[in-house]
């Protein structure tokens, strides 16, 4: 595929070649994401980061890719503060900032808003999280990260634990994770677990997901453990997510089961289901995974605005 000028809104936008094309132009970039070498191969480009839901690491990921390849960012104030607190819609805001800018890079709170501002849109738009949907460019640096690990993702045993339903990293992790061959089990409560829909394209794509509830069941077989927080932002209901909260939680007596190179993965930010004892394991993964958000975003980031090193 060629990338360029091309909106990054689903994982399913992607083939497996299309992602193995991006994960190879990353670990190129690793050096330059560490500051080791240095390029103007987006000199003049400017991004434009439009977050109308909080974020901490996609954000400054974004920011850092781009600078990291001599380009500029364009941020947007507190929705507070823009033109959307006096009702502007979201495609005349997409309207505006694409003149503004070279790529657009948007999180917002519903989903289908990424697919919405790429019709609308003449720069390419890649989707930094809408709702509960989908989270491609989180799914592209956890692949990067199990690969890198066990210089492979085929037959790699990945358990996503805990909020599979409103967890929208987890919704293109599984889907992706299948189309390269890796065995999926999806833990979580009954009210938490995957939606049917993933489960079925899981299936299509010819996996065989296993659910359950119970995460010892699964500890002692599985090689990466990708654990996300009980989103209580997600939840129509509060008194639904006190039920939940706290269900499964990471720490040195669980993973006493596990294998000896299991891997603990988590797209952060935690809240206490990864006890922090478990940071100074040989298992933790997480800050290193949030590393590579810089070298993949940064490849993706050259591929769409077809830059050169």
């Amino acid at each position: 595929m060629n990338f360029k000028g091309k909106d990054i809104v689903s994982i399913r936008d992607l083939s497996r070649e299309d992602i193995d094309q991006v994960l190879d132009l990353a670990e190129r970039m690793i050096p330059y994401a560490k500051g080791e070498i240095f390029t103007k191969a987006l000199d003049g480009r400017i991004l434009a980061n439009l977050f109308f839901e909080p974020s901490t690491r996609t954000h400054m990921s974004f920011s850092t890719a781009m600078s990291r390849l001599g380009g500029r960012t364009m941020e947007m104030a507190h929705p507070s503060m823009m033109s959307v607190a006096k009702g502007e819609t979201l495609t005349d805001t997409i309207r505006m900032v694409e003149s503004y800018s070279d790529v657009i890079v948007l999180r917002h709170p519903h989903e289908g808003s990424a697919r919405l501002a790429a019709h609308f849109s003449s720069k390419p738009v890649i989707n930094a999280g809408d709702g509960a949907g989908q989270h491609p460019t989180q799914t592209l640096l956890d692949l990067f990260t199990i690969r890198r690990e066990f210089k492979r993702i085929e037959d790699v045993k990945v358990a996503l634990v805990g909020d599979l339903k409103y967890g929208r990293t987890v919704h293109s992790l599984a889907e992706a994770l299948t189309m390269f061959g890796a065995e999926v089990t999806f833990v979580a409560p009954a009210n938490l677990q995957m939606p049917r829909e993933t489960v079925r394209q899981v299936e299509k794509l010819g996996g065989k997901p296993k659910l359950t509830s119970k995460l010892e069941e699964v500890i002692k077989e599985v090689d990466v453990l990708y654990v996300t927080r009980i989103q209580k932002e997600r939840f129509p209901d509060p008194a639904e997510y006190q039920k939940i909260a706290g269900v499964y939680r990471i720490d040195n007596d669980l993973l006493r089961e596990a294998k000896r190179d299991l891997i603990v993965m988590h797209p952060l930010p935690r809240v206490d289901e990864i006890a922090p004892e478990v940071d100074g394991t040989e298992h933790a993964r997480y800050f290193v995974q949030a590393f590579n958000g810089v070298p993949v975003r940064m490849a993706l980031l050259l591929l769409v605005l077809g830059g050169e090193l």
